[in-house]
């Protein structure tokens, strides 16, 4: 049973949008995204059997398709057959269950190939300011149940260290109104007073990403960043922050092996760094930059996604490393990823 959930979370993960009963009124508030694999789409997240995952929604056509008992309790099919014989909404407090995860800046002056905020319409861009995220952070503290408040952004004219300012401000915000909640942040930094910055502004948790398992797919995909310096803030962030309370993302399906895939997790870990592994997500804002980059991507499948979930647990279990020491982000959230002691 336990094999056959992950798998199907997996399909679910990879997979197309949630087709909609017709006139079904959905009872959470839907999502819009400005950064993640979701980024750019109306979509809500489901539960279903401890697992989670967060899905686009359409009335008109999808992959999947929400059924409905005459008892209200909710199903899903997958190109017409059985799928999940239960599934529930999972409220979204601002991007993701259980968290207030905001986006200071989708803007980006760096162009990776996957990443899709950058690209994003310019109405998608809300323009929040730190007094903003503070004020909407507390009233979902106090209607809702959230464990965290996340903040990523991207890197406004090349301004590193003005971005990294913005974060400290935020972080300060926030910690003013929610004096004992978890914070965790993903900025892009380059130098150790940033990282001592961040945790001294208030921040727990950290996410600086390595994005790529080799220095030369790295090359390709995010030509304007720099690996080693992102290595080197991996480190100062492990000594102020603490081992086990630092992530990385690491995506797979960028056209690394398997061994080059499994020496990045053990280089992070390694470190005192958490992986956080992430399958490549194609799409209509990164389709073709991804193809200059790297030609056309190979899909990533749900078998492969599983293998690599097995895998990643094996190598943190080596490393005495284990995700749930981790309370913010995409770690806690689990939406978009098998995330190895949570869904495996």
């Amino acid at each position: 049973m336990e094999e056959d959930l992950i798998f199907k979370k997996a399909t679910l993960a990879l997979g197309g949008d949630i087709k909609l009963p017709e006139g079904f009124e959905i009872p959470v508030r839907v999502s819009h995204s400005t950064s993640g694999p979701g980024a750019g789409k109306d979509s809500v997240a489901f539960s279903f059997h401890g697992m989670r995952v967060k899905k686009s929604v359409s009335y008109e056509k999808g992959e999947f398709e929400l059924r409905e008992r005459e008892d209200g309790k909710l199903y899903l099919t997958h190109r017409g057959e059985p799928f999940l014989d239960e599934i529930e909404f999972d409220p979204v407090v601002y991007h993701c269950p259980e968290q207030a995860f905001f986006t200071l800046d989708p803007r980006c002056s760096f162009g990776c190939a996957f990443c899709a905020s950058p690209r994003l319409p310019e109405k998608d861009y809300k323009g929040l300011t730190d007094e903003d995220i503070a004020r909407m952070s507390l009233e979902a503290y106090e209607r809702m149940h959230v464990v965290a408040v996340s903040l990523t952004s991207g890197v406004m004219n090349d301004d590193v260290d003005l971005t990294a300012e913005r974060f400290v401000s935020c972080i300060k915000a926030v910690r003013k109104v929610l004096p004992d909640i978890k914070i965790g942040i993903e900025p892009y930094a380059d130098s150790e007073a940033q990282i001592k910055a961040f945790k001294e502004a208030g921040a727990d948790e950290i996410k600086l990403n390595i994005q790529a398992a080799t220095p030369e797919i790295f090359a390709r995909v995010c030509p304007d960043l720099d690996r080693k310096a992102i290595l080197e803030c991996l480190g100062h962030a492990v000594r102020y922050f603490g081992r086990g309370h630092v992530t990385s993302n690491i995506i797979f399906g960028l056209g690394e092996t398997r061994e080059e895939l499994e020496k990045c997790m053990s280089q992070l870990c390694e470190m005192g760094v958490i992986p956080t592994v992430r399958s490549l997500r194609r799409n209509a804002y990164n389709a073709e930059t991804l193809r200059k980059a790297i030609g056309e991507p190979v899909p990533v499948t749900a078998e492969e996604m599983v293998e690599v979930a097995r895998m990643h647990k094996e190598v943190l279990s080596r490393y005495g490393m284990d995700t749930r020491t981790f309370g913010t982000m995409c770690l806690e959230c689990g939406c978009c990823d098998l995330v190895p002691f949570r869904d495996l």
